[in-house]
């Protein structure tokens, strides 16, 4: 897996890490060895779909049909702080 981070990426949620519903927060969070990151629904939509066979520009024209407005920049680099946080790992076709 590489690091650097394109429209052709194919990223996915690193193995030790886990996209869950938290109740008493009423939020998704993404849970990582003694860490807890809190997600906005979009932030929880784009790592519902970093499946490790979907592009970086497939995960951005789905967000397209259930958000106004998406700008590619905005997915990428929300999906690069994780890849540089270690949440999310990147393989490349």
């Amino acid at each position: 897996m590489t690091t650097a981070l394109r429209s052709s990426s194919r990223p996915a949620l690193a193995a030790h890490v886990r996209l869950a519903f938290d109740r008493s927060r009423d939020q998704y969070v993404l849970l990582g060895p003694e860490s807890v990151l809190v997600l906005n629904a979009p932030g929880a939509s784009i790592l519902d779909l970093c499946d490790g066979h979907r592009t970086v520009a497939d995960i951005a024209a789905n967000l397209r049909g259930r958000y106004d407005r998406v700008a590619d920049e905005e997915v990428t680099g929300f999906l690069d702080r994780l890849v540089r946080k270690r949440y999310v790992e990147v393989g490349d076709d």
